[in-house]
């Protein structure tokens, strides 16, 4: 069969003949055979033309009609093609199966390592973590700096902190924020917002939601969070590319807030747990169940939150109050009342609006222009995680 060759050297077209023997394809140009292995092809079939490369000799070309090509390689051309979408398919296949199993090990694999990850993790490890959370959150929401408040939660958290197994020193603190929360970070620091202690009706209820808070870090259900959200952590790294710790950084240091929740199981062991921490240093474990029965109601009432649990990350409010009914007992009062009194003066310096409290941090003082704007946003005691 009469074809053009170009050997990729020069430009000149050579009259070749062209056969295939077995698996090779047999080029005979001006008195020497080219011989290249039909599976080391690529065809490129343009207006009726064949172009024939060799990746051995990407630069030089076979050129004949479409249809004679066809007639050369017979089948031997299909073959190659069906063998290179199998191997295509493998690598598909090989490359997604990867994939899924990254994933998997990322969003069920680390969350249930999480644990075991946690209780292994060195002390010293999460003290320091622990130190550079709280700096990223106190340059947000800062301390309060009513020291006769902050003593008496000092005092109230080392009470409960005697009767728990930890290695962490626990250290109660108010800090001015706008919203109802309170939250352990890694290393033994609670962080209690000045809202939540102005929402407390009791001081009961105030030491049951602290009590929860060490129990949190007693368990080590902080570090778990931690684990758990480096995963995710991972996880957007390998969606943005990786490499840089994006990913872990957004989780860790971005949103703190959020990304220190716990799951379902660790709220209601912290549930019981902190109750049991109440009943050992003999105060009322009483002041739960209230609280509960508040967020419940905030929260749309027990139906309808307990419909919607399986997509929240917090056990329903009206189940957790049940249980702590039923689990609560008489004990004596965490505070006097003149600690009480005491305790909802943190932050008093920070009361008021959310407009008020920016406008003091940015120290624009009492502008009488924006006096009255606080009012205008509602109650500001609708956000952050539960505790």
């Amino acid at each position: 069969m009469a074809v053009r060759f170009f050997d990729g050297r020069t430009a000149r077209a050579h009259e070749a003949g062209a056969t295939v023997d077995g698996d090779a394809l047999r080029i005979l140009a001006d008195g020497r055979e080219i011989v290249w292995p039909v599976r080391d092809l690529d065809v490129e079939v343009e207006a009726g033309e064949a172009r024939v490369s060799s990746r051995r000799e990407p630069d030089a070309r076979l050129v004949l009609p479409a249809d004679e090509w066809r007639t050369l390689v017979g089948s031997r051309l299909d073959d190659r093609r069906r063998t290179r979408r199998r191997r295509e398919m493998w690598l598909v296949g090989g490359l997604t199966g990867m994939a899924a199993a990254v994933v998997l090990f990322v969003t069920v694999g680390v969350p249930a390592l999480s644990g075991p990850l946690a209780r292994v993790t060195p002390v010293s490890m999460e003290r320091r973590m622990g130190v550079n959370f709280e700096a990223q959150i106190g340059a947000v929401f800062p301390a309060c700096e009513e020291p006769a408040a902050q003593a008496v939660l000092d005092r109230l958290g080392q009470r409960l902190a005697a009767g728990a197994d930890s290695a962490f020193d626990i250290r109660v603190r108010a800090v001015d924020a706008p919203l109802v929360n309170a939250f352990a970070l890694p290393g033994g620091a609670i962080l209690v917002t000045d809202d939540l202690i102005r929402d407390a009706e009791s001081p009961d209820e105030l030491a049951a939601v602290i009590a929860h808070e060490v129990a949190h870090v007693e368990k080590r259900h902080v570090m778990q969070a931690v684990w758990r959200d480096l995963g995710a952590g991972m996880l957007l790294d390998l969606v943005v590319g990786g490499g840089t710790g994006a990913g872990q950084q957004a989780v860790l240091l971005g949103g703190q807030l959020t990304s220190l929740r716990h799951d379902r199981a660790a709220e209601m062991e912290a549930d019981a747990r902190g109750q049991a921490l109440l009943r050992r240093a003999g105060l009322s474990s009483q002041g739960m169940a209230p609280f509960f029965a508040r967020l419940s109601r905030a929260g749309g009432g027990g139906r309808l939150e307990e419909a919607t649990e399986f997509i929240n990350s917090h056990p329903a409010s009206s189940r957790r109050e049940r249980a702590a009914e039923a689990a609560g007992r008489p004990g004596a009062p965490a505070l006097t009342e003149a600690d009480w009194r005491t305790v909802r003066t943190a932050c008093a310096a920070g009361s008021g609006g959310p407009i008020d409290r920016l406008r003091r941090r940015l120290g624009l003082g009492d502008d009488p222009a924006l006096a009255d704007q606080g009012d205008q946003v509602g109650p500001d005691r609708q956000g952050g995680r539960r505790p």
